[in-house]
């Protein structure tokens, strides 16, 4: 136990355990992953459907070339859709290799703010930022898709509407037939298609927002040279840097004991390792537990020293605010307070689960 830190496990909450390090991460789609991909292939006009020479028969030539078109840009689209999926797939695998690099770095310990992990944290944010071109590509080739299917709608009310014409012969109405089927069938390919895509952009839209938190939280062990573990919080979507909350009167029900008290009886309490661990087992017991963090600071004294000492023990429970902050919790989720007791020497900070 560090020297000024005291761990309070209070039974009715906190259960000890191991804390998991696990860093799991939302991989992109790699080609090739799902079994049930759909193989998009565009067949041509049935030979035994061939219009005749009539001007009805004209009409159907038009749209079968109309369709013949939106064919082959699916077959475009899908080979286009799945040279996106391997490009994004490798740079994902990049940047996970370079942030693998930068914990690995990190989990022996290093100097604080070492230039060689700032580059390498500098390399792994312009990589994100490839996977952020990636998708912008993906919404682009969506838009591309959307349009052919409003194409391909039209040429089957086209085709629908070629039937009223007159002087057509049953030829050219079993090659209408015919069109409608394959006009039909190219359209389930092309939902399909656009479906995959648009999942596929909202997959990896959240992944990139994940990681991008994650880069944050890794900057912060950067600085320090040291990582804690997994982000605090789950996900790491609502994480932003740490703002200074006006104290407030402490809503901490009257006996109810802390899980962390930080004595700051010196200069440089380290705490931060000992607050980590108790507060990743406690969010293993309550995921969505939230926090207060209260200042206390001794009541005895002269005006002037107790004043004092408020305004130093609100600075130590805002510096442990912006640890755990650092440490992936979002902000939203911690509460700071202020109080004076006559039970205390020094300046403590103590955390409440609530």
């Amino acid at each position: 136990m560090l020297a000024g830190l005291k761990i309070l496990a209070a039974s009715s909450f906190l259960a000890l355990g191991g804390c998991s390090f696990t860093d799991e991460v939302l991989w992109p789609a790699v080609a090739g992953d799902d079994p049930e991909t759909t193989s998009y292939s565009a067949s041509p006009a049935s030979s035994s459907a061939t219009p005749s020479n009539t001007q009805v028969g004209a009409k159907v030539d038009q749209l079968r070339g109309e369709l013949t078109g939106l064919q082959a840009q699916l077959q475009t689209q899908a080979a286009e859709l799945e040279n996106l999926r391997a490009q994004t797939s490798a740079h994902a695998q990049a940047y996970h290799t370079t942030k693998g690099g930068i914990e690995a770095r990190l989990q022996v310990g290093t100097t604080p703010g070492n230039p060689e992990l700032v580059q390498a944290w500098n390399q792994a944010q312009a990589q994100l930022d490839e996977i952020a071109r990636d998708i912008n590509s993906m919404s682009a080739l969506s838009t591309s898709i959307a349009s052919n299917a409003a194409s391909a709608n039209y040429l089957l009310d086209t085709a629908q509407a070629t039937f009223g014409l007159s002087g057509a012969v049953d030829q050219d109405h079993r090659a209408l037939e015919q069109l409608q089927v394959d006009t039909n069938q190219t359209i389930v390919q092309i939902n399909r298609l656009l479906n995959e895509l648009r999942q596929d952009t909202a997959r990896q839209t959240t992944y990139l927002a994940n990681e991008r938190a994650n880069l944050t939280t890794l900057s912060n062990a950067i600085k320090r040279g040291q990582l804690f573990g997994r982000p605090l919080g789950g996900s790491m979507s609502s994480a932003v840097p740490a703002a200074e909350p006006a104290a407030r009167s402490t809503n901490v029900a009257a006996g109810t004991p802390p899980l962390v008290v930080i004595r700051f009886d010196r200069p440089n309490v380290d705490y931060e390792r000992a607050l980590y661990t108790a507060l990743s087992q406690a969010l293993e017991r309550r995921p969505d537990a939230e926090f207060t963090v209260v200042a206390v600071s001794p009541s005895q004294g002269t005006a002037a020293n107790v004043q004092l000492a408020q305004s130093e023990s609100r600075k130590n429970a805002q510096k442990v605010f912006q640890s755990m902050s650092d440490m992936g919790l979002p902000t939203d989720r911690v509460q700071l307070s202020a109080t004076t007791s006559g039970d205390v020497s020094d300046n403590e900070v103590r955390i409440f689960v609530r």
